[in-house]
């Protein structure tokens, strides 16, 4: 295992060489905001390292320096929380990256299929998975952990080697751009507390409600962060969207709300969320936030977007594609209301060739669904 930044040095240097490499981290969030990296792991065809981040005294720059290389692709599985870290720890996002995750689903393997999974059916290994829930931070590690997060990116190569092939012979490489620049995006990992409150689900009916849920959920944010703590160990989500029906302006009405801890609305943080109420129903009527019109979707609409969910499936199944990677629910419910208008991915690129194309006719009366030999399929009209 790397412990020094000569060895880790050394180490990148060699991996440079590579066309590719795959990596992998194991850490630790459980009671902190910021993921705690606690090891990582990296591969080429020739090469397979251990690093370990704790390290007294180890500088990781080699391994950023490695991540910024724009002539070696580095290959993830899963790779959101990876990237995360990296970008936190590094301030920089891996370029150019290659998700074996999503380009399963783009050949066929299922929504979301998982590590273990792949390296199944692509090398027909089952995966000792003893040692994932481990805890990685503790010193030393025995060598069934050692070896169980070394296998994570020796395994990977093959998949990705495998799934590479598979989108070429497909003529679907290109197919994966859009998710990769998700990934590569900084507003993926970089969220501003001032939009903390999209993280929360909820229906709300007034501008006041939303206005106190953005200046509560930002101030958590904050707190969180600086504290290096979880969310909820800040404030509950079922705290916000309560603080944001109720609105209270004093410790006495705070106190009344069922979510708020016994005393908690005397502490520094109850006066800070009591603030942050007060500045959120302060705002100009003309400054306060849009509440999102719910149009009430028109009569039959629930069964058309039944039909579209069995065309996707249909056209999943037949060009084996995740239906998860075409289209959402969401995008379903637009397509339905809106058709030509609704703007979904489903209908750009290569996804509206293979399904939103299609969908259309359906909805325009061009095309049918129909029972043939047992199975559905489609029909012109």
């Amino acid at each position: 295992m790397i412990e020094t930044t000569a060895e880790l040095a050394a180490a990148c240097k060699e991996l440079a060489t590579s066309d590719f490499i795959t990596i992998d981290t194991e850490f630790l969030r459980e009671t902190t905001f910021w993921p705690e990296l606690c090891l990582i792991q990296m591969a080429s065809l020739t090469t397979e390292v251990i690093i370990d981040p704790l390290a007294k005294g180890i500088d990781l720059a080699p391994f950023f320096e490695l991540m910024a290389n724009p002539n070696v692709l580095k290959v993830f599985h899963a790779a959101r929380q990876d990237i995360e870290i990296i970008f936190h720890r590094g301030g920089l996002i891996p370029h150019p990256i290659f998700d074996t995750q999503v380009a399963a689903m783009v050949c066929g393997f299922g929504d979301s299929v998982s590590y273990d999974q792949l390296i199944s059916r692509t090398k027909g290994v089952q995966i000792d998975k003893s040692s994932r829930f481990t805890d990685w931070s503790r010193r030393p590690l025995s060598e069934k952990q050692l070896d169980y997060a070394l296998a994570d990116v020796t395994h990977l190569r093959d998949a990705y080697i495998y799934l590479k092939a598979e989108l070429e012979r497909e003529g679907r490489s290109s197919w994966l751009s859009e998710e990769m620049d998700i990934l590569e995006s900084r507003e993926t990992y970089d969220m501003h507390p001032d939009d903390a409150w999209q993280r929360l689900k909820m229906r709300l009916r007034k501008p006041q409600e939303l206005a106190t849920v953005k200046y509560v959920a930002a101030w958590r944010e904050r707190e969180a962060r600086s504290r290096n703590v979880p969310r909820s160990r800040v404030l509950k989500d079922d705290a916000i969207y309560e603080i944001a029906q109720q609105q209270p302006k004093d410790t006495e009405a705070l106190s009344r709300l069922r979510t708020i801890p016994k005393g908690w609305e005397r502490s520094a943080a109850g006066t800070a969320v009591l603030e942050a109420v007060n500045a959120a129903l302060a705002l100009p009527k003309a400054e306060m936030p849009h509440v999102p019109r719910h149009t009430q979707a028109p009569e039959g609409a629930a069964a058309a977007v039944e039909l579209l969910k069995v065309l996707l499936k249909l056209i999943s199944e037949k060009h084996g594609v995740a239906p998860k990677v075409i289209a959402n629910s969401e995008d379903l419910d637009k397509i339905a209301a809106d058709g030509e208008k609704a703007e979904v991915a489903a209908l750009s690129g290569w996804r509206r060739e293979l399904f939103g194309a299609p969908a259309l006719q359906l909805i325009k009366g061009e095309i049918a669904l129909r029972f043939v030999g047992k199975k559905v399929d489609t029909v012109s009209l």
